[in-house]
């Protein structure tokens, strides 16, 4: 498994579809700071967004999409000049999945919904992206998502059996697609093992890593794997990542061992065999070294909750 996939699977990534917007004229919607991921594309029109904390408004044009990864307020608005009116109001009581706003021809529609994570998405997935990811139309790297908008509206608009489950599942193949076209253009504005995944040497150690998380390694034979040697491999791997090869393993076989915890019933001592420490005390030391719990008692923690 590759690491992004390794990543969004372990985070239970989940898409939920909100209903549509139509808009016309003069009109702005003010939307509160979202606890998810929110994303929304233009099918029709322009607008204008702006972000709390990012300045000026961002023009969105017809085939743009965008991704809120951090919860902020933001406003929706056809011109600078619109008064601004509570997204509640507005989606309050939508028609056939179509809420309106304007006073004027339907001349915008906007599709979207947002991305739900377990707990531990801010710091494995969302703290190394912006709060803004844009991806405007007539680029090549829109194509795939326009495919899968096409493909969205399509199921929403026929109302087949499972379309619902079709257009989310559509939607995480989106947000795929809008993290890979993001490290792709501008892997600065990354960190963390995002950024790694920009690097080929540091993206080939993690796919090492995250094909075989209970495997011994060590950084040499780490290097082998990825074709440098060791000294080059421990340099670019802690600069793009931010820690070393092997304390970044340990990290990510402890959010392993939250898994197993969460879900399963294994007992830590299988647990600690299943994702590469020798011993029920090592796995315990390293996951109380980054929990601050141990891991009996972040069991008993989540069963509670």
């Amino acid at each position: 498994m590759d690491p992004l996939e390794d990543v969004l699977t372990l985070l239970d990534t989940r898409s939920h579809l909100s209903s549509s917007l139509v808009a016309g004229g003069r009109w702005a919607i003010r939307f509160d700071a979202p606890s998810d991921v929110k994303f929304n594309a233009v099918r029709r029109g322009h607008c204008l967004i702006e972000v709390e904390g990012m300045g000026g408004p961002l023009a969105l044009e017809e085939g743009d999409c965008y991704l809120l990864t951090q919860p902020r307020h933001f406003t929706l608005r056809s011109d600078p000049q619109a008064v601004a009116v509570d997204a509640d109001r507005v989606f309050a009581s939508p028609v056939g999945g179509v809420a309106r706003t304007g006073d004027g021809e339907d001349d915008v529609l906007l599709v979207g919904g947002r991305f739900s994570f377990s707990d531990r998405a801010h710091t494995l997935l969302l703290e190394g992206l912006p709060p803004l990811i844009h991806i405007p139309a007539g680029t090549p790297q829109a194509e795939t998502l326009q495919w899968a908008l096409a493909h969205i509206d399509r199921e929403l608009r026929d109302g087949l059996m499972g379309s619902m489950l079709v257009a989310e599942h559509l939607a995480v193949v989106m947000l795929v697609h809008v993290l890979r076209l993001h490290l792709a253009r501008d892997p600065e504005a990354v960190s963390g093992w995002l950024a790694g995944l920009g690097d080929p040497v540091v993206a080939a150690a993690l796919t090492s890593l995250h094909s075989r998380p209970e495997h011994p390694w060590t950084v040499a034979e780490l290097a082998q794997a990825c074709a440098v040697s060791r000294s080059t491999l421990a340099a670019r791997f802690k600069t793009t990542v931010g820690r070393g090869p092997l304390d970044y393993l340990n990290r990510w076989r402890v959010e392993l061992t939250s898994r197993h915890l969460r879900q399963g019933t294994d007992t830590v001592s299988a647990i600690a065999r299943t994702v590469g420490y020798g011993s029920e005390s090592a796995l315990s030391t390293a996951f109380k070294r980054v929990n601050g719990i141990s891991p009996r008692d972040y069991r008993k923690a989540t069963q509670a909750s």
